[in-house]
């Protein structure tokens, strides 16, 4: 299936009025668009929000700042017809953890992220994120997505992992926990070098239009 990778428009607190005028340019034709929505989960700092941006932009932020909430939409063509790809960034930190399931009504598919140089991220996701994502949203389909892979091989980064006898998660540590949570697959990337990121999102795209036959697909809605 060919996916391609259109415009970026930004979310909840764009405000400018060029950014509304083109809102309302895209509305009619968006109309007749399929939406897939996404929403992005794991521990505050594994670089989702760079994810995103990266990706929806071609840019890599320069500061870190921590989400809130915020939302991305993307349009992008699949097999010739055109798709809104909304993109939803969530909280990570415990603070926001009766705000953030708020997000998750009519979610197509989940990224689950942990960073592969931060431990505690991976295993957060076995004992925060995903029990949570599967309570909220129990047939919806999530990837498991390693990010930040470009600090596997930085010096300093691996320094500081030894310095508390850790070292940088290997891609098969990622494909074992997908399938041990039953992830429609592992995918990891590099939100600065752009390695591996547009297949993060590609893969997810798939897993929302065509999940797992054992998995049914189903809309996240919260009663």
């Amino acid at each position: 299936m060919s996916i391609k990778r259109g415009e970026a428009t930004f979310g909840s607190d764009a405000t400018s009025s060029s950014l509304n005028r083109q809102r309302q340019v895209q509305t009619t034709r968006r109309k007749t668009m399929q939406t897939i929505k996404c929403v992005v989960v794991g521990d505050g700092a594994v670089g989702k929000t760079c994810l995103l941006i990266s990706y929806t932009t071609n840019k890599f932020p320069s500061e870190y700042v921590p989400t809130v909430f915020d939302n991305y939409a993307v349009t992008v063509m699949i097999g010739g017809e055109p798709y809104t790809l909304g993109l939803f960034d969530t909280a990570g930190q415990e603070d926001y953890d009766r705000l953030r399931p708020l997000s998750y009504p009519q979610t197509d598919v989940f990224l689950v992220c942990f960073s592969c140089v931060s431990p505690s991220s991976f295993e957060n996701v076995r004992e925060k994120w995903v029990p949570e994502i599967s309570h909220h949203c129990p047939r919806t389909p999530f990837l498991l997505v390693g990010t930040q892979v470009d600090l596997r091989d930085d010096s300093n980064t691996v320094e500081k992992l030894a310095k508390n006898k850790q070292r940088p998660l290997s891609p098969e540590s990622g494909d074992k926990l997908a399938r041990d949570l039953r992830a429609v697959k592992y995918v990891e990337c590099s939100a600065l070098t752009q390695r591996g990121l547009k297949n993060v999102f590609d893969e997810a795209i798939l897993a929302a239009l065509e999940p797992p036959e054992t998995k049914p697909k189903k809309r996240c809605v919260l009663l």
